[in-house]
């Protein structure tokens, strides 16, 4: 490995691109050495300025690319186990967008091919766990100032669902962000969970239960309720409040510019995901190009990233049946452990 890490960012869609951009302007000790996508002129476009980049249309030319050490992998989930697989026959370090495999059934033959051999190779990208407040809540919640957790009350809000997105994706795309915020805050694995369903709003898309209310439970006796709202249509909002039994919290508040003008006042309120979680992702990327230049890999493990489809799944049962569902994990591998 060179004096930088080569990564090869498989997808440069809206977010590859963007860790592009973040690869070559912000973090430290890497640089993007190929890109894969369908579309090469997307490719092009997204590298376009950035000198010695390989730009191909498949995924093993891109692996293969001279220079690169590692794969940083933002195309859509579907794709995601082909690359993950190739990713691991090479040896190479990879950093996964979620959901690291859409089907619990596909996310758990990743992890048994990564316990096949007998290290971890995969982070996966869910970067709340790099949120200054959320890091914040986890640490207060760790050292037992407000007792033992009760409840996590959260709300993930967006202006406007994309062209496609369907009423499942509200769960298996929006809430597995805080399927794995729940069980990395708890400590606790989600166990069942249940789906209600409000009036869809009249700002939703024909035939788009927007929006739902998701009610999960977990083994350590804690509840965890998600309001999911993707067609809002006044911004990106994101809260978590933890309720203890000495105390509770509460991250993801308006906290942005305030702006006084032809006498009202308010405040601004985030577009994007890109935008309220700028931070998160910079920390997340900085600290895997850190660990893979030391031979390293930290963060969200290939199994949080099972669980975390797995309990999504559950999720989509509940929504289409109408009922509560349990979740069912397979045997952790000792890697994991």
């Amino acid at each position: 490995m060179g004096d930088l890490l080569g990564v090869a960012v498989l997808g440069a869609g809206h977010m590859g691109a963007d860790h592009i951009r973040r690869l070559d302007r912000v973090v430290s000790g890497a640089r993007v050495a190929a890109v894969a996508d369908l579309d090469a002129d997307r490719a092009k476009e997204a590298v376009a300025g950035i000198e010695g980049v390989f730009v191909h249309t498949e995924v093993a030319a891109a692996l293969d690319a001279p220079g690169v050490d590692a794969v940083l992998i933002a195309s859509p989930g579907p794709a995601h186990e082909e690359a993950l697989l190739a990713a691991f026959a090479r040896g190479l370090p990879v950093l996964c967008e979620k959901p690291m495999v859409p089907d619990s059934a596909g996310a758990l033959r990743v992890v048994e091919a990564e316990a096949r051999r007998g290290r971890r190779l995969a982070q996966i990208g869910f970067m709340r766990r790099y949120d200054a407040e959320y890091r914040g809540l986890k640490a207060l919640l760790d050292d037992g100032r407000l007792g033992r957790p009760l409840m996590l009350h959260c709300v993930h809000r967006n202006v406007s669902s994309p062209p496609g997105f369907t009423s499942a994706m509200l769960i298996d795309s929006s809430v597995s962000h805080e399927i794995d915020a729940a069980r990395w805050l708890l400590g606790q694995e989600l166990t069942a969970v249940t789906v209600l369903r409000p009036r869809p709003s009249a700002g939703a898309p024909e035939g788009l239960l927007d929006p739902q209310f998701v009610l999960f439970e977990t083994d350590g006796g804690a509840l965890v309720d998600v309001e999911v709202f993707v067609n809002c249509g006044f911004g990106y909002q994101v809260r978590c409040e933890a309720v203890c039994e000495a105390g509770s919290a509460r991250v993801g508040d308006d906290h942005g510019m305030q702006v006084t003008a032809r006498g009202t006042a308010g405040t601004q309120v985030p577009q994007d995901y890109l935008v309220r979680f700028v931070d998160a992702y910079d920390r997340e990327v900085q600290a895997w190009v850190d660990a893979a230049r030391q031979g390293r890999v930290t963060g969200p493990t290939a199994w949080d990233g099972y669980a975390a489809s797995a309990v999504a799944e559950a999720g989509v049962r509940a929504l289409e049946g109408g009922t509560r569902v349990t979740v069912g994990l397979a045997p952790r591998p000792d890697l994991y452990r």
